[in-house]
C-alpha cells in the first residue's frame, strides 16, 4: 500500500447516489467527505445517468482519488430495479475508467462484513460503526452517503488481499474481463 492515497467509495443508485472519500496516510484512515447526489426529482432516467457521470467526474477532478471502490448491484426480485442499478453503477465506473482510475467492486454483504463483522448488518449499524471508526461528529439523515463511505473503508481494509472483488484499471482491462458483455464489433 502506498504511504498516502485517496479512495472514493460509491453506492450507486438512480434515486440517490451516495459517496464518501477517505485519505490513507501511513496505513491510517482519515475522513474527507461524504454526501449524496439526489436524483428523485428528475423523471428522465437518462438525465439521472448523465448527472451520475458528471458528479463522479467532478469528484474525481476535485479530490484526485487514486482508487475507486463501488458497491456492486445485488440481485433482487425486481429485474428492472437491478437493471437500473447496473446502469447507475456503469456510468459511475465509466467516469472513473475515463480518468484511468482503478476500480474495485464489492458486494453489499462484503462491505457490511468489512465494517461491522456481520454481512447482514443494517444500514444503521454500518453508519454507527463508521462514526466510531472515523470519529464522525454526526451522521446524515439519509444513509446512502455512509454506504458510499463504507465502500471506501471496505477497500482500505481489503487492500493487498488476493480476492478483493472485480478490479479494473482501464477500459482494456474491463473489456478483457467482460467479453460476454461487450459486442464483438468493438
Amino acid at each position: 500500500m502506498d504511504s498516502e492515497k485517496i479512495i472514493l467509495g460509491i453506492d450507486p443508485g438512480t434515486q440517490v447516489m451516495g459517496f464518501g472519500l477517505i485519505k490513507v496516510v501511513k496505513k491510517q484512515m482519515h475522513f474527507i467527505q461524504m454526501n449524496e447526489l439526489l436524483l428523485k426529482k428528475y423523471p428522465d432516467p437518462y438525465t439521472k445517468l448523465k448527472l451520475i457521470f458528471e458528479r463522479t467526474l467532478e469528484l474525481i477532478d476535485t479530490y484526485h482519488p487514486d482508487e475507486i471502490a463501488i458497491e456492486a448491484p445485488f440481485y433482487a426480485k425486481n429485474v428492472q430495479s437491478m437493471l437500473k442499478l447496473g446502469r447507475a453503477q456503469g456510468v459511475a465506473m465509466a467516469a472513473g475508467l475515463s480518468r484511468q482510475i482503478p476500480i474495485t467492486e464489492y458486494m453489499p454483504k462484503k462491505i457490511k462484513m468489512a465494517i461491522t463483522g456481520n454481512g447482514n448488518a443494517s444500514k444503521e449499524q454500518v453508519a454507527k460503526m463508521l462514526q466510531g471508526l472515523l470519529q464522525l461528529k454526526s451522521l446524515p439523515k439519509n444513509l446512502d452517503s455512509t454506504d458510499g463511505l463504507a465502500a471506501a473503508v471496505c477497500h482500505f481494509y481489503n487492500e493487498g488481499r488476493v480476492d478483493v472483488g472485480k478490479r479494473y484499471t482501464g477500459w482494456e482491462a474491463y473489456v478483457r474481463s467482460n467479453t460476454d458483455r461487450v459486442d464483438g464489433d468493438v
